[in-house]
């Protein structure tokens, strides 16, 4: 259930929401990468969606890879955590319907 309206969404909540609209076996690889003792596999595994991202033109990699592999690396880089927040903020604004909140933003 989302926060209540009122209260500003946090990068973390507005992260959640995001991932709960993705299918099953994504949230439970993502949300296990997330916690906060998986750095070890976290950061290598950022690297690499951003690369697969960056490769985007052959088969099965693509530019959704960037967003996850920025997603990732956001838990410990700073540069990214702010980009991330950034990247949350203006889908709050901008298109809501992604995180699963009304058209109207709060």
């Amino acid at each position: 259930m989302p926060p209540s309206p009122s209260i500003p969404r946090t990068d973390d909540e507005l992260m959640d929401l995001l991932i709960q609209r993705l299918p099953e076996r994504l949230q439970k690889a993502l949300n296990w990468l997330r916690e906060p003792d998986r750095k070890w596999v976290r950061i290598p595994a950022g690297i690499l969606f951003m690369l697969g991202g960056v490769l985007s033109i052959l088969p099965v990699l693509g530019l959704w890879m960037l967003p996850i592999g920025v997603m990732l690396l956001s838990q410990d880089i700073p540069f990214f955590r702010r980009l991330q927040g950034r990247v949350l903020r203006w889908i709050e604004h901008k298109h809501p319907d992604w995180l699963g909140l009304p058209k109207d933003g709060h």
